[in-house]
């Protein structure tokens, strides 16, 4: 047997729903994060609740690229692919590269297994043209019922342990610890430790399988890290480092946190995370609807909490009439959109990036609020601690966007300490304005002053109607109304954003890639694949988003080329056109409810470069 070492590697876990292909892969990812590899993992799940056992159609996959340095996407294609099934084969074999290693259970490769998986022979591998010199198949269904026979386990319990044995199998593949993945086990059924065991059996019987069978004829790998720096580390998704910014802003402002919530693909993990720290002083509610849990969270602002509201596409649209209310009223708010497929329920299982106009202007009348973009799973984090940073500091609701590639994947993250964060000072009222308040009186900045409710000599109203800007009742006077449209614009832009970053060959690029959000690791990588083919070629992506960074029209005007790259069919580069003058990007365009895929990034971009 030969370790070869190697500096990446991607990994494609596949099989039928039922088959725990997230959970192999979020076992393996964790395993390589905890030894300090850079990882970026893809979950890739259909939207059926159970789709029929072998079908085209019920088909699961994690996909995970591991690297010893930095890496930003899951990768184009994997150089592994376990194929738990015939169908798995049939449908993922798409997304490995022509030399990859194949791991197949031919106990799932029967006669009825491959007409469900519609082969037109009895042997696949021939059927797609695969060399069988690259594939390691194995009984791996009785193999598994073979390690538990003594356990007195019923059959659907032992067959639930099949992700495991490929678990065991890749792991002796890449020389990985396996009392990491015993420990995660472990942890995970504390409450059933009898279920970690056999588990664990299994896991160490498909390592110990591939170490006897394999090891003379086939290489087996080793990713050492390069770029660990010192700290506590775990593997975390973009939707539990949402909840943990949300829970971390609360601390640093003092404020009990509220979510109202109603469940929705791809957001309710949010809810299942936070819904698990009452201890932190966090108060989860599961509402009727989304209008609910969107008014009771500025319910919550209103009487002095943090409220925060978290949905997908179709839920901001029920959401919207009390987004609006929290404008006018000017209560802090945060909203969090996980962006999926649309439009309507659409995809809702895949990702897009086709609600940021609605994010910007999806409401009645002049209702500007700030909108933040997460530009990856460990970001949403740092996004969703500045959401509500701007929220209580501007008293205006923000819009956080992520979308599922980024709230379901995951990355190795260094847990933060929070005295590196800073300070969230919302503006309460000064006690000298003691009877001379009114509700719309402001700060300097033009924020509007918070009065908690139940604080002596501050009583007022806030409503949905306009009201006068110095005595807080009711007004329909035209003078005013103007007025206040002005001063709820003027608060937004008052707001202060970091400056928009260029990576790359800033001074002289021929070329900026311009994205925002979540296509960050994707365009990164197409950047420096072309910087590595000697083209000069620079990158700016905007996770703030309203209002802009303030040098944003002097970057993009600076270059003589600037495409603008997005998952819907032009939403960024077409707020960029209003607020910038005279720019006119290239654009690229795909809304295919997948990520970008980098080598096409590359083919396109470097047409423009070439034109």
């Amino acid at each position: 047997m030969v370790v070869k070492d190697l500096d990446q590697v991607v990994v494609r876990f596949s099989g039928d729903s039922g088959d725990g292909m997230q959970l192999a892969g979020n076992i393996f990812s964790t395993v390589s994060a905890t030894v300090g590899n850079s990882i970026s993992t893809f979950p890739d799940y259909p939207a059926d609740i159970r789709a029929p056992q072998g079908s085209l159609t019920g088909v699961s996959g994690f996909q995970v690229h591991i690297g010893a340095g930095k890496v930003y996407t899951p990768g184009d294609l994997c150089d592994v692919l376990v194929a738990m099934n015939a169908a798995a084969l049939k449908t993922q074999y798409k997304y490995a590269k022509r030399d990859a290693t194949i791991i197949i259970d031919t106990d799932a490769f029967q006669k009825s297994d491959l007409d469900k998986a519609a082969f037109q022979t009895d042997d696949p591998l021939a059927e797609m043209g695969i060399d069988r010199d690259r594939v390691i198949a194995c009984p791996l269904t009785q193999m598994v019922k073979d390690c538990l026979a003594d356990t007195g386990m019923d059959v659907k319990s032992v067959l639930k342990c099949r992700n495991m044995f490929a678990l065991g199998l890749v792991c002796w593949l890449f020389s990985r610890d396996l009392d990491i993945a015993f420990n995660f086990l472990r942890d995970k059924f504390a409450k059933k430790p009898e279920l970690a065991e056999a588990n664990i059996r299994v896991i160490q019987a498909g390592y110990d399988y591939g170490h006897n069978t394999h090891s003379s004829a086939q290489n087996v790998y080793r990713i050492e890290s390069n770029t660990k720096e010192p700290g506590r580390y775990m593997d975390i998704t973009g939707n539990k480092a949402t909840a943990y910014g949300f829970i971390a802003a609360a601390e640093k402002a003092g404020l009990k946190l509220y979510l109202g919530s109603y469940p929705i693909t791809p957001a309710t993990d949010v809810l299942h995370e936070l819904s698990k720290h009452k201890s932190l002083g966090v108060t989860t509610v599961q509402c009727e609807d989304e209008i609910a849990g969107c008014s009771s969270a500025l319910g919550a602002s209103f009487a002095g909490a943090l409220g925060v509201t978290s949905t997908s596409g179709p839920g901001i649209c029920l959401k919207s009439e009390a987004m609006n209310l929290a404008v006018i009223m000017e209560l802090p708010l945060v909203v969090l959109d996980v962006q999926r497929g649309g439009p309507a329920t659409g995809l809702p299982t895949k990702s897009e990036q086709t609600d940021l106009l609605q994010a910007l202007f999806g409401r009645n009348g002049e209702s500007p609020m700030p909108v933040i973009a997460a530009t990856s799973p460990v970001d949403c984090f740092d996004a969703a601690f500045m959401a509500c940073k701007m929220a209580l500091e501007h008293m205006t609701p923000v819009v956080l966007m992520t979308d599922a590639f980024i709230a379901n994947g995951s990355a190795a993250f260094k847990l933060p300490d929070l005295n590196d964060y800073p300070a969230i000072n919302p503006p309460y009222v000064p006690e000298e304005l003691r009877g001379k308040w009114t509700p719309y009186m402001r700060a300097e900045n033009g924020t509007r002053y918070w009065a908690v409710p139940g604080r002596e000599g501050f009583c007022h109203i806030l409503g949905g109607l306009e009201k006068d800007s110095q005595t807080g009742a009711i007004s329909t006077a035209p003078e005013n109304h103007d007025l206040m449209v002005r001063l709820r614009r003027q608060k937004i832009e008052n707001i202060k954003v970091p400056d928009l970053e260029v990576l790359g060959d800033s001074d002289d690029a021929d070329l900026l890639i311009v994205g925002f959000g979540g296509t960050y690791g994707h365009l990164r990588a197409a950047m420096d694949e072309l910087r590595a083919a000697g083209r000069k070629v620079a990158m700016a992506q905007f996770k703030y988003i309203n209002p802009l960074p303030a040098n944003a029209a002097a970057v993009l005007g600076k270059y003589r080329k600037v495409v603008v790259a997005e998952q819907n069919m032009g939403q960024l580069a077409a707020f960029l056109r209003m607020k910038v003058d005279g720019f006119v990007p290239y654009q690229f365009n795909q809304v295919k409810g997948q990520p970008f895929v980098v080598s096409e990034l590359v083919k396109s971009f470097t047409e423009i470069l070439d034109k």
